[in-house]
């Protein structure tokens, strides 16, 4: 399997639309997250996002030129006790519902299919951060149409017990530019998480985002001993 830096992946194309990174920080100490949304039309540009406690949400930048809410307007992030979910749309709010009654996050996911922006029909890409007696597990999920038809739903579920110290799993949901936009495929990418505090990770991850399509970013840190965790959040609607 290739192992990639976040220089060379975050360069390797101009729009990755909505990116998840998770994994463990190279002194077994961290869980690292990191989630990202780029737009090219209007209203997926005008966002930002907005922390409330340990979660956190999108909320239009400026209100008069909102256009359509539904896909736009969620919680990316939010906590369910010791495990953090992540996800690009409001498949979060179905997790940590279904969860919450006794589901798996696999078994959560069957519920939804990826988002009905037809013609691209962009998938959902979930992730979720376990913590417990000091250790740390994660899952990452897409599900995305069948070749671009939306007839046929694809899902894929990765689970990484005991992961790496200083590698993370990327994924995001298109695969390269087009018209429509494809799919993400092929399993998370694997990456190199370097020796780096939250400030010098966040400002890494997002100086080597598309200048013209990136909106906004989101890192977190959160000792697997103790919970305790530290956010980040840049928004290019400062």
């Amino acid at each position: 399997m290739k192992i990639f830096t976040i220089k060379e992946e975050l360069n390797s194309l101009e729009y990755h639309g909505r990116g998840i990174i998770i994994g463990k920080s190279a002194d077994g100490k961290k869980a690292i997250s990191a989630y990202f949304i780029m737009g090219r039309s209007v209203n997926s540009r005008n966002r930002v996002f907005v922390l409330e406690g340990e979660n956190m949400r999108t909320k239009a930048y400026d209100e008069s030129k909102m256009v359509d809410p539904h896909l736009i307007i969620y919680y990316p992030v939010r906590t369910l006790g010791d495990d953090t979910i992540v996800t690009n749309g409001d498949q979060t709010d179905t997790i940590y519902e279904l969860m919450g009654k006794g589901l798996t996050f696999e078994e959560s996911l069957r519920t939804r299919e990826f988002e009905d922006d037809k013609p691209n029909f962009t998938p959902r890409i979930s992730g979720m951060i376990h913590r417990k007696d000091g250790k740390m597990s994660f899952d990452m999920s897409i599900l995305k149409s069948a070749e671009g038809d939306d007839s046929s739903c694809e899902r894929f579920t990765y689970t990484y017990s005991n992961p790496i110290c200083g590698k993370a799993k990327f994924i995001h949901t298109y695969n390269s530019e087009g018209d429509p936009l494809p799919s993400f495929e092929g399993e998370p990418k694997t990456l190199v998480l370097p020796e780096m505090g939250i400030d010098e990770l966040t400002s890494h991850i997002w100086e080597n985002l598309n200048e013209d399509n990136k909106v906004s970013l989101f890192v977190r840190y959160i000792d697997i001993e103790s919970g305790e965790s530290e956010t980040r959040i840049v928004n290019k609607n400062a």
